[in-house]
């Protein structure tokens, strides 16, 4: 079924004893606002738990396969559009290979990948399957309040080589350093657009999936490095046609977080908080908001 109108949404989730999203230029500390202190996920890393459990879920099997995903070769997955459309592209030459063909090409990587359909994809680098612009996007989520990013020492029982185990005499342990969020609770936001998901073939069944994939993609991506991480609150604000009915911003300013327990002392916990939409506590995890 095609998707008729546009929705916008608030995601809340949250992280205990845990690194939700390490920064690789500052050692893999938690990702922080340097001029707040409250604590960042990058949109990419979400829309990875999203590729990953729908890959899961569907055995990356057509139309489900994932095109981003973990030593995958960009220009193999393109190539295998103009293998299956009977394109022979050894005679093409220079950066557009796959000359008048590469809508075709572009169609079909939509109908295969569903992370293509959804979030889009720059598919021209090489072989040429054109560009995609996805319907949902997302925001970097952002804590509700500041965090505070605890090191620890830890230690290994072992070492990699026997020149380490001479080295120390045989006492054989290896020290090293791990960070953590005691606890945070972050916000996020997101976007459906209509128009383009009638562009890339993304329907209501995908949309679906995609509300499926944020409340439980935490749930198969556990690690020791993350701690306790969950989805708590997600409202979907429906709007009644193909462009909207009101701006997202207005919307998102009805959802409301504040503290339920003594706000003089740190968060460390989900039920220190209480999320609300126009005054209302929200008790379910998901809220579908009809915008008229």
């Amino acid at each position: 079924m095609d998707l008729d109108k546009r929705y916008d949404f608030v995601l809340f989730f949250d992280v205990k004893d845990g690194n939700p999203n390490g920064d690789p230029d500052a050692g893999n500390l938690p990702r922080v606002d340097a001029e707040t202190g409250n604590g960042l996920v990058t949109d990419v890393c979400l829309k990875r738990k999203v590729r990953n459990y729908i890959g899961l879920l569907k055995n990356e099997q057509p139309p489900y396969e994932i095109y981003v995903k973990e030593k995958a070769i960009l220009n193999n997955q393109n190539a295998r559009a103009y293998q299956a459309l009977n394109i022979d592209l050894s005679k093409d030459e220079g950066k557009r290979k796959g000359g008048d063909k590469i809508d075709e090409a572009r169609a079909w990587m939509c109908k295969n990948f569903y992370d293509v359909r959804t979030f889009g994809a720059v598919m021209s680098t090489g072989i040429n399957c054109g560009q995609v612009r996805g319907p949902v996007q997302l925001t970097f989520a952002r804590s509700v309040d500041q965090i505070v990013s605890s090191e620890h020492s830890i230690t290994r029982m072992a070492v990699a080589t026997e020149a380490e185990a001479v080295k120390q005499g045989g006492d054989n342990r290896t020290m090293g350093r791990k960070f953590t969020v005691p606890y945070g609770l972050y916000r996020a936001y997101g976007f459906v657009s209509a128009p383009l998901a009638k562009q890339t073939g993304f329907s209501q069944e995908d949309l679906d999936l995609f509300w499926e994939a944020l409340q439980n993609m935490f749930e198969n991506d556990r690690s020791a490095a993350r701690g306790l991480m969950g989805a708590r609150r997600l409202i979907i604000f429906g709007h009644s046609s193909l462009m909207g009915n009101a701006s997202a911003q207005e919307l998102f300013d009805r959802v409301k977080v504040e503290r339920a327990t003594d706000p003089t002392k740190p968060a460390r916990d989900f039920s220190d908080y209480r999320v609300t939409l126009d005054g209302q506590e929200l008790e379910e995890f998901k809220t579908v908001v009809s915008v008229q």
